[in-house]
This record gives structure tokens, C-alpha cells and sequence, in this order.
């Protein structure tokens, strides 16, 4: 197969490396509600990628094609490189120039109007990929502290009623379900 010779000028390699170099400070964002709880660690990164498998296994229940979905949970979070992980409790305290970020991420990179349209409809919320991409950011939430109850962290248990509530979709709302029965380990004794 003969590869086309490329037409991409200088600018538009440029604002792609700073960006790919933007999102790998993703993996050095700690998610902020772990010291709360008092053990576990987690960074932005490890929690977008569990969250896009969420996505897509939930798109699989629903019957849906993930990859719309899948692309607005790779991106739903990417104001953190800007403006870090603010828990509940820190939003409270903080303006949260979350949009300034996305438009200012989006407005660097060549094909950043596409990316802020998804996350436009993910922080809108009416389109079915976009509640689903919520309730698999609160599911990824919800396995996080169930890792940490089966090691031992009953403060975990108090805070899963409130996670659970949050979920809209029913096959989210059976995920959770057997998730919070499931031992977190149960995958690796398999035969």
C-alpha cells in the first residue's frame, strides 16, 4: 500500500504536540476525592480510561454504536489538565472555570471544534450518549470505592448510597447493582 504524501503544515503538528503533551499531565492529576476517603490513589488518565470502557459496555447493553460516546468519555474530563479535579466539596469554594478551559483547549488545536461539540452535548445532557457517559463516570466512581471497601475501607460503604442515586439509565442502575456484589478480585481466580 503506498502511503499519501502528507499536506499538514508546521502550525498544525505544533498544537498537536503541545496538546498530546497537555493530556499526558492527565496521568499526573490525582483525583481529588481519594485523600477524603483516606486510601486509594488514582490519577485523571486511569480515570478516563476505565470510564470509556464503562462507556462501552454500556452502549453494548443499550443496543447503541459506543463510538460517539466512547469519544465524548475520552474527552469529559479534559478541562483537569487546566483547572485539576475539584470535588464536591472544593467547588463549593472555587470558581470552576471549567468552560473557559474547554473552549481555550479547543481553540489550540486544529480539530478542537469536534471534540467541544461533544463535550458541549456531554455537559447538556439530553442525548442518550451523554447520560450514558455520566452514569459510567459515576459507575467508575462507584468501582473505585468498591475496590477500596474490599480492602478494608468501611468510610467507603457510607459513601456509595449517594453514588448510586446519581445513576439514570436502568442497565447502569443493574451494573451497579452487581458490581457492589461482586468481589473486586473475582476476575482474577478465573479458570
Amino acid at each position: 500500500m503506498k502511503v499519501k504524501k502528507s499536506k499538514t503544515n508546521t502550525k498544525d503538528l505544533g498544537q498537536i504536540t503541545d496538546f498530546l503533551y497537555e493530556v499526558g499531565q492527565l496521568a499526573k492529576v490525582p483525583r481529588s476525592w481519594t485523600p477524603y476517603l483516606g486510601t486509594g490513589s488514582q490519577s485523571v488518565a486511569e480515570h478516563l480510561n476505565r470510564v470509556c470502557y464503562i462507556v462501552y459496555a454500556l452502549c453494548h447493553l443499550v443496543k447503541i454504536d459506543p463510538a460517539k460516546a466512547v469519544l465524548m468519555a475520552l474527552f469529559h474530563d479534559i478541562s483537569e489538565t487546566r483547572i485539576s479535579d475539584l470535588n464536591h466539596l472544593h467547588q463549593k469554594y472555587t470558581t470552576r472555570l471549567e468552560e473557559k478551559a474547554h473552549t481555550d483547549i479547543a481553540n489550540s488545536v486544529p480539530f478542537g471544534k469536534e471534540f467541544k461539540k461533544l463535550i458541549d452535548e456531554y455537559e447538556n445532557r439530553e442525548s442518550l450518549e451523554s447520560i450514558i457517559v455520566k452514569d459510567a463516570d459515576t459507575l467508575e466512581f462507584l468501582i473505585s470505592l468498591k475496590e477500596q471497601i474490599d480492602i478494608g475501607n468501611t468510610r467507603a460503604k457510607k459513601w456509595l448510597p449517594s453514588a448510586v442515586k446519581r445513576l439514570k439509565t436502568d442497565e447502569a442502575k443493574k451494573l451497579s447493582e452487581v458490581i457492589l456484589k461482586t468481589d473486586s478480585d473475582k476476575w482474577w481466580f478465573w479458570n
